[in-house]
């Protein structure tokens, strides 16, 4: 019996972002997506695997995927001309959010700083993104379940396009959506940082709710009432306003 769509190996032939992308490239098997792009960091490039050995995601967490199933993709895009380099890696998860909402159908949203989330589905974690800045331009890797069964998955928050009810979801036609739409966004970054900042925060889960950030040595609890010009979470505390650049975000049930 054949495989499904999403379980074949991906053609690189059927992804087709157009310029500035470099043309795709299709890997069996590497250590990370990302640090194959460093051995090589051409602005635009685009590099993907149908497995990573030592995938990791952010404060080094490990990121598996499944063969056939994942999308495991690393792209080297230019620092921004003007706005802040804190809005990257924000501007790529709002571009993986609107070509996976656009291609499955289903509400996602964003967790800030990197984690996408559906929320008909407890809000499992989607996809994740870790951005590194090298000397050549900022590399970020993005991890998004697309076929997998619940079984496939390494922790019961996690979820894939096909657990949330979208199923036979073409993993060339999303990475070819994302790659379109953050091309698009990274030029709106520095033309019209405020349209791509309402955006965003459109379509965050984070933004209006009660959060608790962990931070390297303390924890902040808060509302979260925005995300500002550089990209930091808002918080309103009980010590007064504040904003944070970095940390890992609770949703406070």
């Amino acid at each position: 019996m054949p495989l499904p769509a999403a379980r074949r190996p991906m053609d690189a032939d059927l992804v087709t972002p157009g310029p500035p992308w470099l043309p795709v490239e299709v890997h069996e098997s590497v250590g990370s997506t990302n640090a194959e792009l460093a051995r090589d960091p051409q602005v635009w490039r685009v590099v993907t695997a149908e497995e990573q050995r030592t995938g990791r995601g952010r404060l080094d967490r490990a990121w598996t995927t499944t063969p056939g199933a994942s999308i495991a993709a690393s792209v080297l895009v230019p620092r921004p001309a003007t706005a802040p380099l804190g809005w990257v890696p924000l501007v790529v998860g709002l571009a993986l959010r609107d070509a996976l909402t656009s291609e499955s159908g289903l509400d996602i949203a964003l967790k800030w700083p990197n984690d996408l989330l559906v929320p008909a589905d407890r809000n499992r974690k989607l996809a994740g993104i870790l951005a590194e800045l090298t000397p050549a331009g900022v590399v970020v890797g993005t991890g998004v379940n697309i076929d997998q069964d619940r079984v496939d998955l390494p922790v019961d928050t996690a979820t894939s396009l096909r657990l949330a009810g979208a199923s036979g979801v073409s993993r060339e036609r999303v990475l070819t959506a994302y790659l379109v739409r953050l091309a698009v966004l990274l030029r709106e970054l520095d033309d019209d940082p405020y349209a791509v900042r309402t955006a965003y925060e459109a379509a965050s889960a984070t933004v209006g709710r009660e959060v608790v950030v962990h931070l390297p040595t303390s924890e902040m609890r808060g509302v979260a009432t925005g995300v500002d010009a550089d990209g930091r979470l808002c918080l309103r505390t009980d010590a007064g306003p504040c904003a944070v650049a970095a940390g890992d975000v609770v949703h406070v049930r």
